[in-house]
């Protein structure tokens, strides 16, 4: 789905992978970022924003925290990053990002609230009372008041299998007063996920439940005389910012949106193109055949199942003008993917080609490098820095 939409609006980014590969610039197993686009896209968001009256924050798991594309997407507007987890947390902090929330998805373990209260988070997301009292210890050891958001629910709201907990959003009065008690935090606002969702069905991005029961904590709150952050991540692009603000919402996270990878972005056609520019791609080569098909490197063979397990289709060669179109086959879920398969055989691919994928990636769940590379659309790329999933740099030559 994704290659189509990159081929359709940023060939560029193809012919610079495949000639970056070819050249040795860039290993087998890359996940390669358009530092340009990218830009365009967080100047998007953040603009977008400003006008409602938004804050973004920035999700950078899914680009691997990758320092470059941190660094650009600050320059461009979004002045801090939200950490899915304390990894994501050091690796966009190291990169110069301030830290705007952590502790949602994942909570601080017990033993790294000092460390993360000292990178001193704009937000910090607890699940229970237990974590609360965590985080207000470790800030008032280092003489600070940590605002938190409570993750709420309610009967009926959706989660992502292994991704519920939280408090009981009827209970978010007594909540509030509970955390507000401890020395070291005070409640600062409520957060939910996902507030958004893509529905296939219809081909575009709809509010959940979840988003109705934050918008009653969040007005409980406030009839309280509290000033409330309302955190409400989940397929955020720039076209549903106003949707968002709509809701309430005083705090957006868009991750997928500013690589152009965002479920609604397959399945726009020409007419009603988000205003995001598609800045990603997967770039592995040709290792062997055998049995009549062609086997390229994995590592980085991850894909983010919120389309469904859809066809994935690769362009193979050596020229970027003159690649294939060819079916690609990757391995199961519950295999390691040392190598995916294409249909071709010795001959119309060979050992070295450099094979080219799209599709909705995750790169910090994998072992796949990323780069991101400028001067796409000028036609002269050049590799920025070859990065590890977690961030950390990669000797590159090898």
């Amino acid at each position: 789905m994704f290659l189509e939409t990159v081929r359709r609006r940023n060939p560029g980014l193809i012919a610079a992978a495949v000639a970056l590969h070819q050249a040795g610039k860039i290993p087998a197993g890359t996940y390669v970022y358009d530092l340009d686009a990218v830009g365009h896209n967080a100047r998007t968001l953040a603009a977008e924003a400003a006008r409602l009256g938004l804050t973004p924050y920035a999700m950078l798991k899914q680009v691997g925290r990758n320092p470059d594309l941190t660094r650009t997407v600050r320059a461009a507007g979004i002045g801090a990053s939200v950490a899915v987890d304390t990894a994501c947390a050091r690796a966009t902090t190291s990169a110069g990002m301030p830290l705007g929330h952590v502790g949602h998805l994942v909570q601080v373990p017990r033993h790294e609230a000092a460390a993360v209260a000292a990178m001193q988070p704009a937000q910090w997301t607890v699940f229970s009372h237990e974590k609360a009292a965590e985080a207000a210890r470790a800030a008032r050891e280092i003489g600070r008041e940590q605002d938190l958001l409570a993750r709420i629910h309610a009967d009926g709201d959706e989660f992502y299998a292994g991704h519920e907990g939280g408090f009981a959003a009827d209970d978010v009065l007594a909540v509030a007063d509970r955390v507000d008690a401890l020395d070291g935090a005070r409640l600062a606002g409520v957060t939910t996920f996902p507030a958004l969702l893509f529905d296939a069905e219809v081909r575009t991005v709809r509010p959940t439940r979840n988003a109705a029961t934050l918008a009653r904590a969040a007005a409980r709150l406030r009839d309280s005389g509290r000033d409330v952050v309302v955190n409400g991540p989940g397929t955020t692009s720039t076209r549903t910012l106003a949707t968002l603000a709509e809701l309430g919402v005083t705090h957006v996270e868009p991750g997928h949106a500013l690589t152009g990878t965002t479920p609604w972005h397959a399945v726009t056609d020409g007419d009603d193109d988000l205003p995001e520019i598609p800045a990603a791609v997967h770039v592995s080569e040709v290792s062997h055949h055998h049995g009549g098909r062609a086997y390229f490197f994995g590592g980085g063979l991850y894909v983010d199942p919120v389309l469904g397990r859809s066809p994935v289709h690769g362009l193979v060669g050596s020229d970027p003008d003159g690649l294939t179109r060819v079916r690609a086959e990757l391995p199961p879920r519950e295999a390691i993917d040392y190598y995916g398969q294409l249909d071709r055989e010795r001959g119309s691919a060979a050992a070295g080609d450099t094979v080219v994928l799209g599709f909705r990636g995750q790169a910090f769940v994998t072992r796949a490098c990323t780069a991101g590379v400028t001067g796409v659309s000028t036609g002269d790329p050049q590799v920025a820095g070859i990065w590890a999933s977690d961030g950390s740099a990669v000797a590159w030559p090898a």
